[in-house]
């Protein structure tokens, strides 16, 4: 069997453009991708093609030898846009590959250790507690879902004294704790303080609510720094969205900086170097909780990661055709999968597999794809009181 073509498409769920990526083959098999949405997203279809030039011809079942291909040939470490579409290419081989064979793609990494898998549901913001007590009521209902995930900001860092920003932050976790007593909550910090001193008071006023975890409250670029903010914690740290590869994620394990780990299967270089990575993270003790706030492609992928992955704890998900915020902007009935035809949804909370559907168990909708379906979308800067720009 032989690569024979790459088709990239530029696809949207909710508010976000998705770049999603069909490689062909000479047998007729066609595995499907999805590259990491960080923005300029228009750039990926070139830079795919460029990466076609270099695994044209290849046999797509040799996953291992066709990535470290990619990897030697960028002579420089891949940054996110390389690794974004070197993902989608790596889901695209795993995918044929099972294809092949004609079972799921977990079955190719040793089968599940699970029978289904827990998600939890990004509500990306701090909304007044009644409120968010009926989103996730709503959530619950439909999919049984219990676990969600909150901004822990109730006031402008920036604008506000710091204090203030404890106080109305614990003041309203408590209200949600009380209006919410069956749920659990984990808090997403966004990387917006600069400051360590400010994350760990903001992590350890969060402690005595008992959260899911504390996601990525600083910058990831310092990693030795990461160490030094988990041993002043007494919350369940978590990080590693924005880290790229095993040897990242070696540096923050050996520096103890993480009680969790959150590498993206979008943005590492795909399923390969995430089994690569969460083995290194099983050796340490660290669970994985996969950064997935991608499209139903991406969570077909995760699901399939997750089932084979001995300390796999909780993977984020979004409905489909929603933005990333309380659900709103929902995309009409008809296009609410978009790409995907039948998604993967969640039924009591979990995430169930299809043993009987090959590759990722999933069917693209190739007519959908035809139209090009780009929104832009960029991150938006918060302003200080000084003019000066923060981190978002």
């Amino acid at each position: 069997m032989k690569i024979t073509g790459l088709r990239s498409f530029m696809a949207r769920d909710g508010n976000r453009p998705r770049v999603i990526v069909a490689l062909d083959t000479d047998a007729g098999i066609t595995g499907w991708g999805e590259c990491y949405n960080h923005g300029p997203d228009r750039a990926l279809p070139p830079l795919l093609d460029y990466l076609f030039g270099q695994i044209e011809g290849e046999d797509p079942r040799r996953i291992e030898r066709i990535m470290l291909k990619l990897y030697q040939h960028t002579r420089f470490p891949p940054g996110a846009l390389g690794l974004a579409a070197m993902s989608a290419i790596d889901h695209a081989l795993w995918d044929i590959s099972a294809r092949a064979l004609g079972v799921p793609v977990y079955q190719l990494l040793g089968g599940t250790v699970r029978d289904r898998v827990r998600v939890y549901l990004g509500v990306y913001s701090a909304p007044g507690a009644e409120q968010l007590r009926d989103h996730c009521a709503a959530a619950h209902q439909a999919y049984g879902l219990n676990a969600f995930k909150l901004s822990p900001y109730r006031a402008d860092i920036h604008a506000e004294p710091w204090g203030r920003v404890i106080t109305q932050t614990v003041d309203w976790v408590e209200e949600v704790a009380d209006l919410c007593p069956d749920w659990e909550f984990a808090f997403d910090a966004h990387a917006r303080i600069f400051e360590p001193w400010q994350a760990q008071q903001l992590g350890n006023a969060l402690a005595p609510f008992h959260p899911l975890f504390f996601e990525e409250p600083i910058r990831p670029e310092n990693i030795e720094a990461w160490g030094r903010l988990k041993s002043q914690l007494t919350v369940p740290l978590a990080t590693g969205e924005s880290l790229y590869s095993r040897f990242e994620f070696l540096r923050l394990l050996q520096c103890a900086g993480a009680d969790i780990i959150q590498p993206d299967i979008c943005a590492v270089g795909g399923l390969l170097e995430m089994r690569k990575i969460a083995t290194m993270a099983e050796a340490f003790y660290v669970p994985v909780a996969p950064h997935n706030p991608m499209g139903p492609l991406a969570t077909a992928v995760n699901l399939h990661f997750a089932a084979a992955c001995p300390n796999f704890k909780i993977l984020e998900y979004r409905l489909p055709g929603t933005a990333a915020f309380l659900g709103r902007e929902l995309a009409q009935v008809d296009e609410a999968a978009g790409y995907v035809k039948d998604p993967y949804l969640p039924v009591d909370g979990y995430l169930e597999f299809r043993p009987d559907r090959p590759g990722w168990g999933v069917e693209i909708d190739e007519d959908y794809l035809k139209t090009d379906r780009y929104i832009h979308w960029e991150r938006k800067l918060p302003i200080r009181p000084d003019g000066s720009t923060g981190y978002t």
